[in-house]
């Protein structure tokens, strides 16, 4: 029988800068493709979004992939969209996210949403993140997820045009329609 081999931050290090996304999940090392455009342009959506709210109100910062979050040795990972409110601050680093930010979010690829919705769900819970966003541009919905001890618990899944209030930010009312402006027609 063959033993496990775990990675951890030493071997993460030490991959190759070619435009792969790599994360360490559980020990285990996990490739995905460069986002494609429509991604990108839902993500800096997003980002445009929350960045104003978290600015005009002094919460704290909210950053972007590629920015290694290291959840412990042997999970780091690369999500979509990282907030950290002033409380997890001082985990910045010049590595990047050492702990468990305020909220992570992921918007499912077809490549990843097995990963995004089950491994990274069960993961981000274990680990502390308080709160995990699930973006799925397929189905134009965005699902707010709150941790309750290491568990992962659907607060709210929201879509079209009206406004809704996702946790954490109570006084953000957030339309999830406007994710998709801006992304082209499908050809």
């Amino acid at each position: 029988m063959t033993a496990k081999v775990v990675l951890g931050y030493r071997d993460y290090a030490a991959l190759p800068d070619d435009g792969r996304r790599y994360e360490i999940l559980d020990g285990e090392l996990s490739v995905t493709p460069a986002p494609s455009l429509d991604h990108q342009i839902i993500l800096a959506n997003l980002f445009r979004i929350l960045d104003a709210h978290v600015r005009a109100r002094n919460l704290g910062i909210v950053l972007f992939a590629p920015l290694d979050v290291i959840l412990a040795d042997a999970n780091i990972v690369q999500p979509d969209l990282v907030f950290l409110d002033h409380e997890r601050m001082s985990r910045s680093s010049r590595r990047g996210i050492e702990g468990a930010p305020t909220l992570l979010a992921e918007l499912l690829s077809p490549g990843t949403t097995g990963v995004d919705r089950n491994v990274k769900r069960a993961l981000y819970a274990r680990q502390g993140v308080p709160f995990y966003w699930i973006v799925d541009p397929e189905a134009r919905t965005l699902e707010a997820f709150r941790a309750d001890g290491d568990v992962s618990i659907l607060a709210i899944r929201a879509s079209g045009p009206g406004p809704c209030r996702l946790p954490p930010f109570d006084g953000l009312d957030f339309v999830v329609e406007g994710l998709w402006e801006s992304v082209p027609p499908r050809r």
